[in-house]
């Protein structure tokens, strides 16, 4: 049963995760309950790629967050004085 003190990750919060997320965290970030995230696993309708990985579920953050409608990371004005070829720019 999905925790709602969690609530869903915020916007930065999911610009900062690691490139492959547990799927309690996935499940957070789309908005649902962990319960029903493994549903959705066992009837093959969960909305992104999932690896398994020994025991444990593993969704790439990128599939995540193209699941989510966010195709590219934001651009910070620090990433803008960089230009275009600074660190975090162009993923």
């Amino acid at each position: 049963m999905k925790d709602p003190a969690e609530g869903r990750l915020s916007f930065t919060e999911m610009f900062e995760l690691p490139v492959a997320v547990d799927l309690r965290t996935a499940a957070r970030a789309l908005g649902i309950g962990s319960t029903t995230a493994y549903r959705l696993i066992r009837e093959d309708e969960f909305p992104c790629s999932v690896l398994r990985v020994g025991g444990r579920y593993r969704i790439p953050t990128k599939e995540l967050m193209r699941a989510l409608g966010i195709e590219d990371r934001p651009l910070y004005s620090m990433d803008l004085e960089l230009g275009a070829d600074g660190p975090g720019v162009g993923f």
